[in-house]
């Protein structure tokens, strides 16, 4: 059984930086792309960033490029999400997700092309 798990979420004020983790287990990931999105309060979830799976090429959303990294940890099952200079917008819950196909050379940006997502973890930036 296929298991994502974040961690890593609170409470940070406006200019800080966090970093959250995303463990995915039950079958192989490392070379499965995974991605991040979040969702706001009262707003649709949105995409964040991706990284495919053999070659670990990477994908922003606009609005967190140059201050959001994703990549993946030497425990390759791993992913992290490293966010600098955050703003009281990114606040919300941050969900990891996984793509079905076990060998990827390509990273997804859609929530459709994810089969496996985490219960999420919140961001709060004050202002």
């Amino acid at each position: 059984q296929v298991h994502v798990v974040e961690s890593g979420g609170g409470l940070v004020q406006a200019g800080g930086s966090v970093r959250l983790s995303c463990a995915a287990s039950g079958r192989t990931f490392s070379t499965a792309a995974m991605g991040w999105f979040r969702q706001a309060p009262g707003k649709e979830r949105e995409f964040v960033a991706a990284i495919s799976g053999s070659k670990s090429n990477t994908y922003y959303a606009d609005s967190v490029k140059g201050r959001f990294t994703i990549s993946r940890g030497n425990a390759k099952n791993t992913v992290y999400l490293q966010m600098i200079s955050l703003k009281p917008e990114d606040t919300a819950v941050y969900y990891c997700a996984a793509h079905p196909v076990v060998y990827s050379d390509s990273y997804y940006y859609t929530e459709k092309e994810y089969d496996y997502w985490g219960q999420g973890t919140q961001v709060t930036v004050s202002s």
